[in-house]
This record gives C-alpha cells, structure tokens and sequence, in this order.
C-alpha cells in the first residue's frame, strides 16, 4: 500500500496487487490429464448438493472404470451398495453393508449426491463420445469436490427469534481417461499370499486327532 500525501484523505491508499504468471494462467481444473487426447473433463460448479455427502460419494469411484462407477451409483441410489464414510464420520450411523469396502462401517446411501455425480459422468462421457474415445475403456482419473460459497436462508423461531438456515453447495470436477488395458480385479486367487494363515495350536490340535 502506498500513502498519497498530506493534502489527501488520511485513509486513502493505492493498493497495488502481484500476480504471478502461473496464477494468471490457472483454469478451473487442479489437475491436467497425462495424455490430454485420450481423455475429456467435466465441471459442474455451484451444485445445490451437500458437500460433504458428494464428498465421500465422488471419492469412492475415483480410479474405477466408468461402467463400474456408473454401476456403483445406480446400486447406492437403490440402497444394494453402500458410500463408507471415512473424512466426515461426525453423527453417522454404522451400516452392515459398509464392511464390504473394509476397515470403516459407518455409511450412508446419499441419493441426491449419487444422482448429481451420475449425471456428471453422463456429461463426460458424451465429451468422451464426441471427442471419439472408446467409453468401454474410460477410467474416472481424476474427480474432485470443492466447497462453494454457503446459501444463507433463515428460519423462525419461537420467542420471536430468527436462526440461519444456510445451505452447502460444492464444486465439482472430473477428469476421464481411456485406458489401453483394464485388467480386472482377481477374486478368489489361490496364490500363497491370499490363503489364510492358520495358527500353531489349530495345527498342533489337527496333528494330535491323526495320531489318535
């Protein structure tokens, strides 16, 4: 800031601002995608849409295929599979399904974030369509979720009392890529890493019956 002089206003100042050539040249995506040509991008800014809920929902499908994550949405939308809750975790209920993704059993079947994202991905893949890339091998690469300035309301109250009733929208941002090769997911491998190890006193125990 700079001060002007005696004969001006003493609360006037020039502000001079910097800008970096980066800054200047930032889009609104964070992340480019490695191959631009293989891939396409989809943004929905300013979504009436909780952001925490779309939070934990677009986290989920990041780096599945888009069919799967197609698949995946459709099912939380019909409650056959559940979005874990593993960031925002505050007053969420603990559901038998969320053992299923491992290590956290508290979830939620979001339906409004599920049905924004699902649309989201249907925008991309008609980019992807356009663009000429094989939607069979589209891989979610990137997907992220941003919050949006809050939504003021107010709602009354007894005692001639008002309260905020504000809401959360977010930003939203993905990014697809066409893969070459998608190699499956294996259940049910017989490798030595996935049998299971069974302790010494079961085997001790098996040994003892052979012997008698």
């Amino acid at each position: 800031a700079e001060y002007m002089g005696k004969n001006s206003r003493p609360d006037y100042f020039i502000f001079t601002f910097e800008f970096s050539e980066k800054r200047l040249l930032m889009g609104r995506y964070s992340h480019e995608p490695e191959v631009p040509v293989k891939s396409c991008k989809a943004f929905g800014p300013y979504l009436r849409v909780h952001y925490k809920n779309t939070y934990e929902t677009a986290k989920m499908i990041k780096g599945m295929t888009l069919k799967r994550a197609q698949r995946y949405l459709k099912n939380v939308i019909a409650k056959r599979e559940i979005v874990p809750f593993r960031k925002y975790t505050g007053c969420i209920g603990r559901k038998a399904q969320a053992k299923a993704w491992g290590g956290n059993t508290q979830g939620r079947w979001p339906k409004k974030s599920a049905e924004f994202v699902l649309q989201l991905l249907k925008n991309a893949e008609s980019n992807a369509e356009f663009k000429g890339l094989d939607t069979d091998h589209l891989v979610v690469e990137h997907i992220q979720t941003n919050q949006a300035p809050v939504m003021r309301r107010r709602t009354y109250r007894a005692h001639g009392r008002i309260n905020p009733y504000m809401s959360s929208p977010c930003h939203l941002q993905v990014i697809l890529a066409e893969r070459d090769e998608i190699v499956p997911l294996v259940v049910g491998d017989d490798s030595a890493s996935s049998k299971k190890k069974e302790s010494k006193k079961k085997l001790k125990k098996q040994k003892l019956m052979m012997n008698n």
